[in-house]
């Protein structure tokens, strides 16, 4: 059984400029991987701030399709998601599972 790790669908996401460009750099994020706000931030225009960032995260309406999920705190910790931390948890380890078979 052949599971999804990719969507190419096309996405019609409504926000501002900045918005948009920080969910697209979350599709960036490979399946099974992380990544940080400092991260996030180092491919966005300096301008912006890692909360700055953390608020057009938090305005994704595609969290599965594009993966805010995947998003964790400078020391690797997992921080706010809309749908409950518990949720955020299944999601990477399901990735990861998926990813890395036993």
């Amino acid at each position: 059984m052949a599971e999804r790790r990719h969507f190419d669908i096309p996405l019609r996401m409504v926000g501002n400029d900045f918005q948009q460009s920080v969910w697209q750099t979350l599709t960036s994020i490979p399946y099974g991987g992380t990544a940080t706000y400092d991260d996030l931030a180092k491919h966005l225009p300096a301008k912006y701030t890692t909360q700055n960032i953390h608020h057009a995260n938090g305005a994704n309406a595609l969290a599965i399709i594009v993966p805010c999920h995947r998003i964790l705190d400078i020391s690797g910790s997992l921080v706010g998601y809309g749908g409950g931390l518990s949720l955020k948890k299944r999601l990477l380890d399901l990735e990861h599972n998926l990813f890395n078979p036993l």
